[in-house]
């Protein structure tokens, strides 16, 4: 990141005219540099490597497997370049493929639907989140298990979880802070915490951690995995 804010991010994705897309979108904010855009994995990685740019947004299938070569890349460039953050973008709203992303840590990674690509304050939001070492998880994925769940009528965690902190809990995925929450859904400040002690106790989650939030959202979709 520059003087100016300005973040500095490489793009992988093999459609020519999606990729295009992206950038200038991305570049058309002002709060964005793109200084790379890639078509495969392996050009991803090398830009990476040349490059160190602030922020990665990469699409999870590329050539040339087509499988989830966003996802492999964005754990390789975790480990070899943990300054950099990295959004995954996938058409896919199943909690299975964020569960492998985040597999060996959430630190950086951002797990963020392909229909987000429209709202371009969120897109920018959770690159800004990586670069800085936060997560973001697609809260439709949420969403989603949340139904599923409901519908099996499934027991354990999620189940003790009320209306309300499920809210919150989509709130925490995209990686809103307490203040966020307030905004988003109208909450005093009290309420807010009160709701967020809430869901990290009925998770059993530890009582200090610094990705303690997207820990709870992980929680959340590894409780629905394994019913």
């Amino acid at each position: 990141m520059d003087e100016s804010g300005v973040l500095r991010v490489v793009i992988a994705e093999d459609n020519y005219l999606v990729r295009e897309g992206l950038r200038r979108l991305l570049e058309d904010s002002g709060e964005i540099d793109v200084v790379a855009s890639t078509g495969n994995a392996a050009e991803l990685l090398d830009a990476v490597r040349r490059l160190s740019p602030q922020a990665v947004l990469t699409d999870i299938r590329m050539p040339p497997g087509h499988h989830m070569e966003g996802i492999e890349a964005a754990r390789a460039i975790r480990t070899s370049h943990p300054d950099t953050g990295v959004v995954v973008l996938s058409q896919h709203a199943d909690e299975s493929y964020a569960l492998a992303l985040f597999a060996d840590g959430s630190a950086g990674l951002g797990y963020v639907l392909k229909d987000r690509i429209g709202d371009l304050e969120d897109l920018v939001h959770a690159l800004r989140e990586v670069c800085v070492g936060g997560s973001v998880i697609d809260p439709l994925i949420v969403d989603t298990l949340v139904r599923r769940r409901r519908a099996a009528g499934a027991s354990g965690p999620l189940a003790t979880l009320s209306p309300r902190e499920l809210d919150v809990l989509r709130e925490m995925a995209v990686g809103k802070t307490n203040a966020g929450i307030e905004r988003a859904l109208f909450l005093s400040t009290s309420t807010v915490e009160k709701h967020v002690n809430a869901i990290f106790t009925k998770l059993r989650l530890p009582e200090s951690g610094v990705h303690r939030r997207v820990a709870a959202v992980l929680a959340f979709l590894q409780d629905g995995d394994s019913s």
